[in-house]
């Protein structure tokens, strides 16, 4: 009997995936932009169109359109078009693990299936992931216990991962388990948990499909399922939705931890405290209330206590556009009785905590380390950013992980240097730093300077005459404090002076990842 034919129905569609080449280039190849573009927007005819006209141009679909139709369109296909697209699973073993249902002689789908593809600090690669089909296959609201797949929080928050090696990672609340998965490429091993058994279930297969090992899930709310354990990292999408607590709001696992307000965040963010090791690291995304004038941010950075903290907000939605976003995303159309009935009951709950506006992005939370920890560890403990980045950031292909990871490291580097000690490194400028000038017309001196960072979070700052000539200055060869002393010399000013007044701003340069610290 073929090998094949013995292993496991997953193995055995794994194999059919990558016969079929079912990736997301060879989709993308095979409908083309314009449609790729419009099921972005999760409308899916321009790429019916595409294939109804290879259908009837070749009278049968290739194993790869039939897979797309079926999978990623969520349309009936005929039984035998579906029985060559997967061979070696077969249409029954298919059925059996909960793939695909039979309605006379077509096929329809049981499960989202479709590619992905990423980019980090080990690659690029690409897996199959597996969740429950979408309002665009069902064509209604979706369930309560609904298993997200693949979604743009979820892209967001594996590419904040850090990609240094960690021993135990705990994803909490892993849903489909992608991140599980994104974690089990730089961690020896990776904690799971989730309160739905269904999630679990899914993130089982999706971790058998692609032959991930390493990933052990556990069934629970929050820190519950880890009680008394320890990890080097914490990575969570947290159902970390604001949904209002009233009678026939439906409140779906996947984003709804079923407290009022953001203080199942609170709850997340201030658990950590207690399973982190020694300088470990928590990534979580969030939401923050601004109530009656007090600020969401500040209130979010408060939730980290004694805890070393760095929280980036990427956006604010005034609490009627919140509420339109999550009413639509449950599968509720604008337009109709129920829409308007829910849109009343979250504002009302808003109205009731005085609340405004919401506010989404990055928590970032790291524990001190303890007297016995490593040195890089116990230098951590006075990391407190909280800073607004709305609108666009730098150019981060494997994401914004590495970047993070290189201002911690910068942070803890510099912590261990006092002034004298800094002044004797050697720095670099970053390879993404640019330098602008600005003139008025005919004038030999700039009007206005600006560094601006390529990648990381894009930033850009003004600086003065002596700093920008600093950071045009470091290629390496001279240290710091020599530089400054010959600046000094050259603008006429006392170089005691000049170097405290550089030395704050460089630090910051350093920690921002536009100036770079030699290699240890």
């Amino acid at each position: 009997m073929d090998s094949a034919r013995t292993s496991t129905p997953l193995a055995r569609l794994a194999a059919d995936l990558e016969a079929a080449d079912f990736t997301v280039d060879a989709l993308d190849a095979l409908w083309g932009e314009t449609a790729s573009a419009a099921l972005h927007r999760s409308e899916r005819v321009p790429a019916r169109r595409v294939l109804d006209a290879l259908r009837r141009e070749h009278g049968a679909s290739a194993p790869l359109a039939v897979l797309a139709e079926l999978f990623v369109l969520g349309l009936p296909v005929p039984a035998d078009e579906a029985a060559a697209a997967l061979p070696e699973l077969g249409l029954d073993d298919a059925a059996a693990i909960g793939l695909i249902r039979s309605e006379g002689a077509t096929i329809l789908a049981a499960l989202d299936l479709r590619p992905y593809a990423f980019t980090d600090a080990h690659g690029s690669a690409h897996w199959w992931i597996l969740s429950d089909l979408g309002e665009l296959a069902l064509g209604h609201a979706l369930r309560e216990d609904h298993v997200l797949g693949v979604g743009g929080a979820s892209t967001t928050l594996s590419g904040l991962m850090q990609p240094t090696p960690a021993r135990r990672v705990l994803d909490l609340g892993t849903g489909c388990g992608v991140q599980a998965m994104h974690a089990s490429r730089f961690a020896d091993s990776v904690v799971a948990t989730d309160i739905s058994e269904r999630a679990l279930e899914i993130a089982r297969m999706n971790l058998e499909l692609n032959g991930i090992d390493g990933v052990e899930l556990r069934l629970g709310s929050l820190f519950e399922p880890v009680a008394g354990e320890r990890f080097d990292r914490i990575v969570s999408n947290p159902p970390f939705v604001i949904t209002p607590r009233t009678e026939g709001v439906p409140e779906y696992e996947y984003r709804d931890g079923g407290m009022v307000g953001d203080a199942l965040v609170e709850a997340v963010v201030r658990g950590c405290a207690e399973h982190l090791e020694p300088g470990g690291v928590a990534q979580l995304l969030a939401n923050w209330e601004y109530r009656d004038g007090v600020d969401g941010l500040a209130r979010a950075a408060s939730w980290a206590g004694d805890l070393d903290h760095w929280l980036v907000e990427r956006e604010v939605q005034p609490v009627t556009e919140y509420a339109e976003t999550w009413i639509r995303d449950g599968g509720t159309r604008s337009g109709t009785a129920a829409f308007d009935r829910l849109y009343d009951a979250w504002l009302d709950d808003f109205a009731a905590r005085g609340v405004t506006e919401v506010g989404f992005g990055y928590v970032l939370v790291r524990r001190s380390g303890d007297a016995d920890a490593p040195a890089a560890a116990s230098a951590t403990g006075r990391l407190a950013r909280v800073e607004r980045r709305h609108g666009a950031i730098g150019s981060n292909p494997a994401g914004l992980g590495g970047h993070l990871a290189q201002c911690l490291d910068a942070l803890d580097r510099l912590a261990t240097l006092d002034d004298a000690s800094l002044a004797a490194v050697h720095l670099t400028v970053a390879g993404d730093v640019t330098e602008e000038r600005h003139y008025w017309p005919g004038d030999e001196d700039p009007t206005a300077m600006l560094l601006r960072q390529g990648g990381g979070f894009a930033r850009t700052i003004s600086p003065g005459t002596a700093l920008a000539a600093f950071v045009g200055a470091c290629d390496g060869e001279l240290a710091a404090g020599a530089i400054v002393a010959a600046l000094a010399q050259l603008l006429e000013v006392d170089g005691p002076a000049l170097a405290g007044e550089l030395l704050p701003e460089i630090r910051e340069l350093i920690v921002d990842g536009m100036l770079l610290l030699p290699r240890e």
